[in-house]
């Protein structure tokens, strides 16, 4: 279990990022790939959506089953967006 601000959580698997002279990248704790192009990339890892913004950006190599995703381009930006908690019907509609 990992603890994050106050909260524990179940991981999977280790989430890592190695960034090599933003040119060549490789991620662990990747779940799915929601779409990419040769600008952006966005992900799915263990600790929420990761969107990689770049130029010529290409997936060399992804094995879901592992979590492993490997790309290569030059890699300008890098946005995490927290996984909010499930609300009840009820509080989405009147707060």
């Amino acid at each position: 279990m990992a603890i994050r601000d106050g909260r524990s959580e179940a991981l999977t698997r280790p989430h890592v990022l190695q960034l090599e002279n933003r040119e060549k990248m490789r991620l662990g704790g990747v779940s799915d790939v929601s779409g990419f192009d040769e600008s952006l990339i966005a992900l799915t890892t263990d600790l929420g959506e990761l969107s990689i913004r770049g130029e010529e950006l290409h997936i060399e190599k992804i094995d879901l089953e592992s979590g492993v995703l490997e790309l290569r381009g030059r890699i300008d930006e890098l946005c995490y967006e927290e996984r909010s908690p499930r609300q009840s019907l009820w509080t989405r509609l009147f707060g």
